[in-house]
């Protein structure tokens, strides 16, 4: 009796999903993570309202004492304005960190689509948050006596400065929460840096401080940033602070972003 012939197995062509075109995982990414903010309200809130009573404290509280004439208030907007930032980028650092705990990434690593739109898409969102809660911080400031003199390319100048400072501070922190084993250890990480505010010229001035730590607050990428948003909010001259500000924002941006990428590709790839 004949051995049944058996066929041999097609080669199965399996067709590969292209790529998404242009800034399309990109676009789902920032949707999903402004998603995310919008149900983490107390998140949101808080990065708003702790900046916001930081300025009244500092205003009605310490300002007497610090200027008695009244125009503290135009002193210390800008550093709470970095202040805020701050404040809402680090919760990108926990946003980071949760996606890599929860196992989504296994997911998205299956999808056709470039790795960096995941995080793309917590930068943008934080980015696009971080803009609103400054807007509130800059009403609140003036509701409380904050005359700017700016001009219109000024005002520019200090939203495009403000703007890049965030882009920075958040690709950090997105790279921490990377780093960072758990969303309490990101947490944790990102909240020391946002005790530099507090070494720079944001709230006093550097002369005023030791003379051991007046070099750590004079050389540090706040003092420079803020003091470039202060002159320019004044309409006074800049000098090199603003070459100083841009150069510091551009390197904590590129090495937060070659960080990140090395830290999504290293971690994403063993799981």
């Amino acid at each position: 009796m004949n051995a049944p012939a058996f066929a041999a197995p097609a080669a199965a062509s399996v067709a590969l999903r292209p790529r998404l075109r242009g800034f399309a995982a990109e676009s789902v990414f920032v949707t999903r993570s402004l998603k995310h903010s919008l149900r983490d309200g107390e998140s949101l809130v808080m990065a708003i309202a702790l900046p916001v009573m930081l300025m009244l404290m500092f205003t009605w509280v310490f300002g007497g004492a610090i200027d008695p004439s009244g125009a503290y208030v135009d002193y210390v907007v800008p550093g709470i304005i970095l202040t805020c930032a701050g404040f809402g980028a680090a919760s990108t650092a926990v946003y980071v960190a949760n996606d890599m705990r929860s196992g989504i990434i296994d997911r998205f690593r299956t999808m056709p689509l470039r790795a960096s739109a995941v995080l793309t898409g917590h930068v943008v969102a934080s980015l696009l948050r971080n803009l609103l809660a400054t807007g509130v911080v800059i009403g609140v400031g003036v509701l409380v006596g904050f005359q700017p003199e700016a001009s219109f390319m000024d005002w520019v100048g200090v939203a495009a400065l403000i703007a890049l400072y965030i882009l920075a501070i958040t690709y950090l922190f997105a790279a921490i929460g990377l780093a960072a084993g758990s969303p309490e250890g990101a947490n944790g990480y990102g909240f020391a840096l946002l005790f530099l505010p507090y070494l720079s010229s944001a709230f006093v001035p550097v002369e005023s401080m030791p003379h051991w730590l007046q070099p750590v607050a004079a050389h540090q990428p706040i003092t420079p940033i803020v003091d470039t948003i202060r002159s320019l909010l004044s309409d006074t001259s800049l000098g090199a602070e603003l070459w100083w500000a841009i150069g510091w924002c551009l390197v904590i941006l590129v090495i937060a972003v070659a960080w990140g990428a090395w830290l999504f590709r290293r971690k994403s790839g063993r799981r």
